[in-house]
Order: structure tokens, then C-alpha cells, then sequence
């Protein structure tokens, strides 16, 4: 039987990723709803309820709407706002992030999609903090810089269009100067870590891809670990996870820079490990596509875990 699913939001830029990846599956009929129907209340709560799984891609306000509208108890749902990453009752759409996680998105009526700073972040802090080599209310800093489709249609404007008012010509700029992006709450929560990370994002100009730091210095941990003891907590937490990879440390010590598209156009995410055991320090680095795992891709994954499929199917 052919699973129906409904994309509410399908004009923006996850949705589009999304629907990208959905539209030539025979395993999937879409529903779909013209320019006016959208506008429709009726026929988008028809849709809503008609789907055997719906994808929110819409504006935190409009996706708790739209949960609210839902009253068939067989409609699943996948949030990919930022509306429900830390609420009650959902499941967090991150499946290799914990033993069980796999599991819990598989049988889940409501799950949430992560951010994609917060998927390369928690990739690499959670599974410290739950080995105990990072504890729990060690003071964590992570910087990054992400292609400027993560700010979704209004930033993709201010980089592509010259004629507009809104248009910038830097190569790189610094946001989230307040210190509250909306990605920390589940940083903090998902990772397990006491306080909230101190987060310096950036943007720079390219379209899609993106890379997360977490430096640490090894010394002022915990029994002092070593660049390998670290790297072997990271291997052992993603064994033979299709779209998550661990740098081999020989391979990463051979790098000299590392590209912030590396994975762009992909679904997976690439974890390395840099370090130096003479001055204690390590650099955790999380490569990924913001719109690929980062968003549509983590999307689809969740879904096909959703529907009983292998989880790369379509990817």
C-alpha cells in the first residue's frame, strides 16, 4: 500500500529539499494542494488528516497550528520548525544519537527534526557526555560556519539578489551576537550538558554546506584523555551508521584544511577528530549539508524509519 504524505509548507526551502528527494519514489503518493487550497483552512486541515505522515516545514507558529488541526490519531507527524525540539511528548528525529534512538523514531507518532547546527553539535558532544569523558557541566564553546540557504528565503535573498535593497557583498559575517540562537535549547538538552553552550555562528557566501566546532582542552578534563581516547568514545558511539562517518585519526592528521562543502548535496555527516597530545587541545569538527542531514535529508530519513523502510531509501 502506498503511503500518503503531505508536505505543509512545500514552497519554502526545506520543503522544496524535501519534496525533491520524495517525488520519485513509486513507495510514496504525495497530496497536493494548489496555490489557493493552501490558503484554504478547509482543505488544508482535509490534507492534514488524509496523510498517513505529514512533513511541517513552516514558521514555528504555523507548525503548533497545524499540529492542533490534526485529529486522526493515525497521522504521524514530522516537525522541521524549531517549534517542538524540546517539547514533551516528542521524539527528537536524530536517530543515531542514542542506542535506543533508532527505535524510538520508528514507533513515533510525532517527531521532531533537528536543527542542523544542532546536529553537527550534539554528533560530537553527546556521546562524551553520556562516556563521561566530558562531564556534564563543563563549559562548552562551539563556532561554525554554515551556506547562507540556512537562513532560508529572506538571507538566500540578501546573498543572491544585487537589485535589491537587502543585498550584502561580505564573503563572511558573525550572527547570533545576543547569544540566543534558536538552536540552543536542544544543544543544551540533547546533549546533556548543564549550561548552555557558548555558540558563535557564522555564514559565509556559498549555498548549501556547512561546518561545527567544539574545541576542547583535554587538559582541564577528567583524568586528562587523550586525542584517541576521544576519538574512540565518537567511533564507538556510530558503529556502521550509513549516513553518519567517523574520520580514521591517520586520515584526519593528513588534512591540512577542511572545505565547508565537503558534503554539500549530500545526506550524510562526517565527523573529525584534530588534536594535539603535547598542549592537550582537540578540535571537534562535524561536516555536513545543512539542507541535506541537516534538514530535508534527516527529513526523509525519519520518515522511512516512520514508514518501516531502510532509513537511505530515497537518499
Amino acid at each position: 500500500m502506498t503511503a500518503k504524505i503531505f508536505i505543509d509548507g512545500a514552497a519554502g526551502t526545506t520543503g522544496l529539499e524535501i519534496r525533491e528527494r520524495l517525488e520519485p519514489r513509486s513507495d510514496l503518493g504525495l497530496i497536493r494542494l494548489s496555490d489557493a487550497e493552501r490558503k484554504d483552512a478547509a482543505a488544508r486541515k482535509r490534507a492534514l488528516n488524509d496523510a498517513d505522515a505529514v512533513i511541517l516545514c513552516l514558521p514555528d507558529e504555523a507548525a503548533r497550528e497545524a499540529v492542533s488541526l490534526i485529529d486522526n490519531p493515525a497521522t504521524r507527524v514530522i516537525d522541521a520548525s524549531t517549534a517542538h525540539r524540546v517539547a514533551e511528548g516528542w521524539t527528537y528525529g536524530f536517530p543515531e544519537l542514542e542506542p535506543d534512538g533508532y527505535a524510538k523514531v520508528a514507533a513515533a507518532k510525532r517527531v521532531s527534526n533537528p536543527g542542523c547546527w544542532a546536529t553537527g553539535f550534539l554528533a560530537l558532544v553527546r556521546p562524551l557526555v553520556r562516556a563521561g569523558l566530558l562531564p556534564a557541566a563543563t563549559p562548552v564553546s562551539a563556532h561554525g560556519v554554515s551556506g547562507y540557504s540556512g537562513g532560508g528565503k529572506a538571507m538566500i535573498e540578501e546573498f543572491e539578489k544585487a537589485d535589491s535593497p537587502a543585498y550584502v557583498e561580505t564573503v563572511s559575517r558573525a550572527y547570533g551576537l545576543n547569544l540566543s540562537h534558536k538552536h540552543l535549547p536542544e544543544m543544551q538538552l540533547r546533549s546533556g550538558l548543564s549550561h548552555v553552550p557558548v555558540f558563535s555562528p557564522s555564514v559565509g557566501r556559498f549555498y548549501r554546506g556547512m561546518l561545527v566546532e567544539v574545541p576542547l582542552p583535554l587538559w582541564a578534563l577528567p583524568g586528562t584523555p587523550s586525542v584517541r581516547d576521544v576519538h574512540a568514545v565518537l567511533a564507538e558511539a556510530y558503529p556502521a551508521r550509513p549516513l553518519v562517518e567517523v574520520e580514521a585519526l591517520d586520515r584526519a592528521a593528513s588534512l591540512k584544511t577542511l572545505d565547508a562543502e565537503i558534503l554539500k548535496g549530500s545526506n550524510r555527516l562526517k565527523l573529525f577528530v584534530f588534536g594535539n597530545d603535547q598542549s592537550g587541545q582537540a578540535r571537534l569538527v562535524a561536516a555536513l549539508d545543512n539542507l541535506g542531514k541537516g534538514a530535508g535529508g534527516a527529513a526523509v530519513q525519519n520518515l522511512n524509519l516512520m514508514l518501516g523502510l531502510p532509513e537511505t531509501t530515497g537518499l
